[in-house]
């Protein structure tokens, strides 16, 4: 039986195929200590970011996972997805506002209660957690809607607070109160675990403490020598993070209706319209990450439509203030976010609502123009030219006119070498002229 081919066959699968896989695919380092940071607003990039780290930290069997956080805050549906993933992690999470003069502030902060261990560097603050409240239509909500939003995220915090030991009312008055807190206001407070420098004096500090995890185990951080391996963002998540910037998002949103304009005004430039849908492509991708208040964005397309019009319409400049008006309306409701790092600026927003809309209106006022410009080719360019009678109008005869010989009639008659002046134009090619010096007309 141990010479048959089907027992070959199981002893390669059990045997030499393990020993190929570990010298050909060493396993993954355990025991490690991983870091990652987090310098940027909480939405769905740094949410996949976080939650991808900790899934490798259960992987690997890291011995505990360092989260250096520099966050204004950000979305709640990213937070609680973060918070929900760092719960239920095996390997212990904590949270390092750090470097000095870094902050954790709103979605940050339950990030930082939530986490097994709290840790802040000196110079640091956190809290400022009082929830905003934003409308469909981008406003403030009312004062009842608000009221129930504040509860919720004050009971959230208690729960988190309660259950890591942390000081409850000192979290609660950060969402309440909006309250923020130095490094040693909240070591003093009980609200994080320790100030420190480094993330190796947090290793060092923690080297053999025993925590009490979220379900209530307790577990002894073993970190003397474990290595910190750095696990920096894919190259797709730094690109989806560059490309959420709304600064970013919103001039690519501009130049891509301003390529397409140029493009159904000149069909056949190419160019124009290649830029352009590239770049509305990549602002619809941003869009899909930021919080977009669809009114904003309808506001801006009526606005294009306006500044269309104009050219067919031709309304002396009634939709072109319109345009400009919906346009810079429109790029201030665009993005719906609680914080203002989530929101393109002023700064941002004036200048290009503007520029746009001054482009596109110098371009409406050229197409006006060639409207308006008098026709130089074809009948129409004949009309009101002045030229000279060749012979005696008597009612016919000959006249030179735009450096041409024509058949002409008057209505009186005009002697040769009277100056004349066109005044119609016959499907025939033949002129009726009179006297330029403003004689009878017919």
């Amino acid at each position: 039986m141990p010479d048959s081919p089907f027992y070959n066959v199981i002893n390669v699968k059990k045997i030499i195929l393990p020993w190929l896989a570990v010298l050909f695919f060493p396993p993954l380092s355990s025991a490690a200590v991983l870091k990652i940071t987090v310098d940027a607003a909480i939405h769905p990039v740094t949410s996949q970011y976080i939650r991808g780290a900790i899934d490798r930290a259960d992987r690997e069997q890291a011995s505990l996972l360092i989260m250096v956080l520099n966050t204004p805050g950000g979305l709640d549906t990213s937070m609680r997805e973060i918070i929900e993933k760092i719960l239920a992690a095996k390997t212990p999470v904590a949270a390092y506002v750090s470097p000095s003069g870094a902050w954790s502030a709103s979605a940050g902060f339950f990030i930082g209660i939530a986490c097994d261990l709290f840790i802040m560097a000196p110079g640091t603050n956190t809290g400022a957690a009082h929830p905003v409240g934003i409308s469909v239509t981008g406003q403030a909500m009312d004062k009842t809607m608000e009221d129930k939003v504040t509860h919720d995220a004050a009971s959230y915090i208690r729960t988190l607070a309660e259950k890591r030991g942390r000081n409850i009312q000192m979290a609660e008055d950060a969402v309440r109160k909006s309250l923020s807190y130095t490094e040693k206001e909240a070591m003093a407070g009980g609200l994080v675990d320790l100030i420190a420098k480094s993330e190796q004096e947090i290793i060092d500090y923690f080297d053999q403490k025993t925590i009490r995890r979220f379900k209530g185990e307790s577990q002894v951080l073993r970190l003397k020598n474990e290595p910190l391996v750095d696990v920096p963002m894919s190259s797709r998540q730094k690109f989806l993070l560059t490309i959420s910037n709304p600064n970013l998002a919103y001039i690519l949103l501009m130049l891509g209706l301003l390529g397409l304009y140029f493009e159904f005004a000149n069909p056949g430039a190419i160019l124009p319209g290649v830029l352009g849908g590239i770049s509305l492509l990549l602002a619809i991708f941003a869009f899909q990450i930021l919080p977009i208040n669809y009114v904003g964005l309808i506001l801006i397309l009526l606005a294009i439509a306006m500044f269309v019009l104009e050219v067919k319409v031709h309304s002396y400049g009634v939709l072109s203030i319109g345009g400009i008006t919906a346009m810079i309306i429109g790029s201030m409701m665009l993005v719906n976010a609680p914080i203002p790092e989530l929101k393109p600026s002023l700064k941002i927003i004036l200048p290009v609502a503007l520029g746009i809309s001054l482009i596109l209106i110098f371009l409406v006022t050229l197409v006006i123009r060639a409207h308006m410009r008098k026709a130089t080719t074809g009948k129409e360019g004949l009309m009101g030219e002045m030229g000279t009678a060749l012979t005696d109008l008597a009612p016919e005869g000959r006249v030179f006119v735009h450096g041409e010989y024509w058949q002409a009639e008057a209505d009186t008659p005009i002697a040769k070498g009277s100056p004349i002046k066109v005044i119609k134009v016959y499907s025939h090619l033949k002129l009726h002229v009179t006297k330029a010096d403003g004689g009878n007309a017919s």
